[in-house]
């Protein structure tokens, strides 16, 4: 009962950072923050997974090297932004400016 109440949990938890980063797309840290907890969400969905089948938690360290290389690139991507724009504003950035 437990292991169904945790994953109605997780499930919860993604539908939530879906949500957020849906209704906050004017930032991009607040994008970026809520792509980490879905990260978040289903590293602890696969955790779950593995953890009522007996699997080896293997996969689970190669999804966490994918998504600690995901936020490295995510916030390289928000400092080269301010550092050529000034803020993290969607609306002020525009592809077609050097």
């Amino acid at each position: 009962m437990s292991m169904i109440l945790n994953m109605m949990f997780s499930v919860l938890m993604f539908i939530v950072g879906v949500m957020v980063y849906s209704m906050k797309r004017k930032h991009l840290l607040s994008m970026l923050l809520s792509l980490e907890f879905i990260v978040l969400s289903l590293f602890y969905m696969l955790y779950l997974y593995m953890l009522m089948y007996n699997y080896e938690f293997y996969f689970s360290m190669i999804f966490l090297t994918f998504s600690v290389c995901e936020g490295a690139l995510g916030l390289s991507i928000l400092v080269s932004m301010i550092r050529t724009h000034g803020n993290d504003y969607f609306q002020s950035f525009s592809i077609l400016q050097c």
